[in-house]
């Protein structure tokens, strides 16, 4: 039996429809989502952020509505920070950050979340680079008889680009010491997400310490964005796994685009 695990930025919702029908449709048993809204005052379903002239829409309380869309799933949320949203003129508190959720049928038997870059912020998004982090859950396969463990991160955006950078450095290494307080031994993982980095990054060295290689790169794929994303470089979303884990297929979907992102999409056993 394949377990699916999809990785994908959901861009606050933007593309709401095509976005919820593909969350559905796709039949993952773990979905590993960065760029999440919850918004528990919102009388809308869409609000706005507002950042120094820039206005992007973004649904107003998307983890309830996957949630909701997925009854057969666990969700889980970590939120990066808590700010101001804007229905009309009216300012609403929402947070944003990290969803996982798991096929009820994959117990979680273990779990850590926690910031690579800053920290909680509850009173606004913060200065850039803006405070990022980490989930990580091992889960149980009852019909293989092991453990595996899933790890994504949201990596810190640098208005200089996707290059290295004392922070960015933290953030590999303390994404690395997040994976080992959950993972046991040498079992099967998988790490995944918007990592905001080039495919050079130390960001894979340190990752390579635990036996991580890159499905991205290695595979020959050179985009990770859609056509809703106009700039360069291309790379940004990146999944990795250790020798352990048998991958069925793999692929950075181009379509449909549901985002800014493409999913990525991992079937293994």
């Amino acid at each position: 039996m394949t377990l699916r695990i999809v990785s994908l930025n959901v861009w606050g919702g933007r593309l709401h429809e095509p976005l919820m029908r593909y969350l559905v449709d796709v039949e993952a048993d773990v979905l590993c989502l960065q760029e999440v809204t919850r918004t528990q005052d919102a009388q809308s379903e869409w609000l706005v952020y507002r950042d120094h002239g820039v206005e992007l829409p973004q649904r107003a309380n998307l983890f309830e509505e996957i949630g909701a869309a997925l009854p057969t799933h666990d969700a889980f949320f970590s939120p990066t920070a808590r700010g101001d949203l804007f229905d009309g003129d009216r300012r609403i508190a929402s947070e944003f950050g990290l969803a996982t959720f798991v096929r009820k049928s994959y117990p979680v038997i273990g779990q850590a979340s926690g910031f690579v870059h800053g920290e909680f912020s509850a009173g606004g998004w913060g200065p850039h680079p803006r405070s990022r982090n980490a989930h990580c859950i091992r889960l149980y396969n009852y019909e293989g008889g092991f453990a595996v463990t899933v790890a994504q991160m949201h990596g810190l955006r640098d208005i200089d680009g996707k290059g290295d950078t004392p922070a960015r450095r933290h953030q590999a290494n303390a994404f690395v010491e997040l994976i080992r307080q959950v993972r046991q031994g040498d079992e099967r993982l998988v790490v995944c997400g918007d990592f905001n980095v080039l495919p050079g990054s130390v960001t894979f060295d340190a990752l390579s310490a635990l036996g991580l290689s890159d499905l991205i790169t290695s595979r020959g794929h050179r985009d990770t964005r859609t056509s809703f994303y106009s700039k360069e470089p291309r790379f940004a979303d990146y999944m990795l796994v250790t020798p352990a884990v048998e991958v069925m297929t793999f692929d950075a979907v181009a379509e449909p685009e549901v985002s800014d992102h493409r999913a990525l999409l991992l079937d293994l056993r």
